[in-house]
């Protein structure tokens, strides 16, 4: 399946450098100012067409610019707007000063800025470029919105959050929709900027393709044109080996619900044969509770290297509820030839000496697949964790290529991200998706899609969005038993999308 523009995210960087593309080609920068403009008007009287007045707050940049145009062209339609700016008038450049003298009327300092209970307010002071902390004179005016309840409209971004990153520069509007242009930044779908957005609109303002394309790079929204083309598909005539052997490792008698979650996931994931590996202490209790998974004593060492004499274990899950962080550390040296999920305890294990655990999957295919939530992830690599100046993604994909393994960086955004540079943030998962064992369905999803042949990335991008849209299916409310019976068959994605 063909990524489509509405897949695309695009960083503040490279949509300046498409800006300069495209202008560069012949197209005329102050035409896609008026088009972007004039779209924000027309999306104005759509919500609000009954609005009293439109108050457009415009910054000194191209942003403002947009809300020049955008307050003109509802100045033509008889709609009754105020102009306030962010800074000397006199003082705006290039196209955004063509588009303040294309405005005939009166432009007020936004600190003079006096709410009226029906306005609408117009947002076009910073947009996604946004770098720097909101001036406390700004940030007064958005309080007083605030407070006042008055509907936002955004350009671009609300104004206070970094586009690249989703993090709030000391204070920001909370729009009730945003109006973006060609493709959406990161910014959109990041916490907490997603949950400032509103409703979001993709407005096409008449950048050709092949340049929006061209200048985009290696990140997108999660979904299945990233995996659909390496979906298993069931042959009638193949055995349960043909669609892989999934070994699921199980804590002690006392901490075993954690495994059979993950087996469970791993049998309605697709895997062939699923066999939780129990500690000879786990045996009864494990056997008492599982049906369709086999059940192995891997009690030691020498256990395992005999359980993975068999090649037909295609694939490894190690660390929910595992608990013995030693004998993890033991353990995954022997598993270093096979794909491997490692989450929770398997990660805690490797805090002391992550470069132990990144240096046996540092050759040949990506094998490696690690699931930490941020806490885990602080554990594996606290410089990253610390960096300030990194988005969730530049974090996500500095680990991935300095563990050489895929990063399922968990959250209500999580980031899956490979050694190569390639990343995707996931959107479809509900908030009722944070429960206990729902990381360990995740595991075990994952966990069947390598079992099966998967390559890494796809084999985590898939299962993330299928765990989403299995909670999205199961409904608020749900277990993590409930989780794992509402995984839907990957072949049914394409419809599913």
């Amino acid at each position: 399946m063909l990524q489509t523009n509405a897949d695309l995210i695009v960083t503040p960087f490279e949509m300046s450098s498409i800006d300069a593309a495209a202008a560069a080609s012949g197209i005329d920068s102050f035409g896609l100012m008026r088009s972007a403009g004039t779209a924000v008007s027309a999306t104005a009287l759509r919500l609000y067409p009954q609005a009293k007045r439109f108050a457009v707050f415009c910054g000194p940049g191209n942003n403002g610019g947009d809300g020049y145009i955008a307050a003109a062209a509802l100045r033509q339609t008889g709609a009754v707007t105020a102009v306030f700016s962010a800074v000397d008038p006199a003082a705006i450049k290039g196209d955004a000063r063509r588009a303040r003298e294309g405005y005939r009327g009166d432009i007020a300092a936004l600190s003079r800025y006096d709410p009226d209970a029906d306005d609408v307010i117009i947002d076009a002071l910073f947009g996604a470029g946004l770098s720097k902390t909101i001036p406390d004179t700004i940030a007064r005016v958005m309080q007083i919105v605030r407070d006042n309840d008055l509907p936002v409209i955004s350009i671009d971004l609300p104004s206070g959050v970094d586009g690249r990153t989703g993090q709030v520069l000391g204070e920001s509007f909370r729009a009730k929709h945003t109006i973006t242009f060609a493709a959406r930044k990161p910014g959109h779908l990041l916490l907490p900027g997603r949950m400032l957005c509103g409703t979001l609109e993709v407005a096409d303002i008449g950048i050709p393709e092949r340049i929006l394309r061209t200048g985009t790079g290696s990140l997108c929204e999660n979904g299945p044109h990233l995996w659909q083309a390496h979906a298993f598909v069931l042959d009638p005539a193949a055995h349960k080996f043909k669609r892989g052997h999934l070994a699921v490792f199980s804590g002690g008698a006392l901490s075993t619900g954690a495994a059979r979650l993950s087996a469970i996931a791993g049998l309605r994931g697709g895997a062939g044969l699923v066999t939780v590996a129990s500690p000879r202490d786990a045996l009864a209790a494990n056997a008492a509770q599982l049906t369709a998974a086999m059940l192995k004593e891997i009690d030691s060492i020498r256990d395992l290297v005999a359980f993975l004499s068999d090649r037909r274990v295609t694939a490894c899950v190690l660390g929910p509820g595992f608990g013995d962080l030693a004998r993890a550390q033991a353990y995954v040296p022997v598993m270093a030839d096979r794909k491997l999920v490692l989450d929770a305890d398997g990660i805690t294990a490797f805090k002391g000496d992550p470069g132990a655990l990144f240096d046996r999957f540092s050759e040949g295919e990506v094998r490696l697949v690690l699931t930490p939530h941020e806490g885990e992830f602080s554990r594996l690599f606290p410089d990253l964790a610390e960096n300030e100046t990194l988005s969730k993604v530049d974090r996500a994909v500095a680990a991935a290529q300095r563990s050489h393994a895929i990063v399922v960086y968990k959250g209500a955004d999580t980031v899956i991200a490979a050694p190569d540079g390639r990343a995707t943030i996931n959107t479809n998962a509900p908030p009722w998706l944070a429960t206990a064992g729902s990381g360990d369905t995740l595991a075990g999803l994952i966990g069947a899609h390598l079992a099966q042949g998967m390559p890494s990335f796809e084999a985590a991008a898939a299962a993330v969005w299928r765990h989403g849209r299995a909670a999205l299916k199961a409904g608020e409310g749900m277990t993590a038993e409930d989780l794992a019976g509402a995984i839907e068959p990957l072949g049914g994605a394409d419809q599913a999308s």
